[in-house]
């Protein structure tokens, strides 16, 4: 079983999620972004047990140094964006300093790779290689829900003209990986609503189904 909130946090309105198995005092965030209030509200009285993140620009990164302390919870990251945490040039913040200034925060504590499980909450987790609209760019699937981050959107994708994006790879990740899942399964993107593998193997504009 998985109870899934959702926060919309930032400039961006980035999608951070509150994830909790059985136990209520247990939980799992992923991607908490920026101006982080509402969730540190949220989590005041659990027990955070790691920080999953989809990939470390910085939107999804904006608010983890502060839950990280507040929590003294792990965070976990692909290796390819191993340097990204402490690097604004790369997770984007110094580009769009009217957004909020340079991001830094320390280095993740445990690497992700692709084929991983993760045993959290009492729930186990899938790590999925996803990369294109970064590098390092992971789907987190547990059961049928799906943690896509920027990969793919409900009737859209993730742009690729940032650092480390590559439009091949983007397209190969939501063909050959995501697509490949059951059409039941609820897709959790990064921003905006919830969808479904179906519904975008049918609708979406940017990757139709092949």
């Amino acid at each position: 079983m998985l109870r899934v909130e959702t926060f919309n946090l930032g400039p961006l309105q980035t999608n951070a999620y509150l994830l909790r198995g059985e136990d209520d005092l247990k939980a799992v965030v992923i991607d908490p972004g920026m101006n982080p209030a509402a969730l540190m509200r949220r989590v005041e009285s659990l027990h955070v047990e790691a920080i999953l993140l989809t990939h470390a620009h910085f939107d999804h990164i904006g608010g983890v140094e502060e839950l990280r302390k507040a929590k003294g919870c792990p965070v976990y990251l692909h290796d390819l964006e191993a340097g990204w945490l402490t690097d604004p040039k790369h997770n984007g913040s110094a580009m769009w300093s009217d957004l909020g200034g340079p991001i830094r925060t320390d280095p993740a504590d445990f690497s992700l790779a692709a084929g991983q499980t993760l045993n959290l909450i009492g729930n186990e987790f899938k790590v999925l290689h996803t990369p294109g609209h970064s590098p390092g760019s992971v789907s987190f699937l547990c059961g049928k829900d799906l943690f896509a981050g920027d990969v793919l959107f409900r009737e859209g994708v993730g742009r690729t003209d940032l650092y480390g994006g590559r439009q091949g790879d983007l397209v190969d990740s939501i063909r050959l990986k995501l697509y490949k899942l059951p059409d039941d399964t609820v897709v959790y993107p990064g921003h905006g609503p919830r969808t479904k593998i179906g519904y975008e193997k049918a609708n979406n504009p940017f990757v139709p189904a092949p």
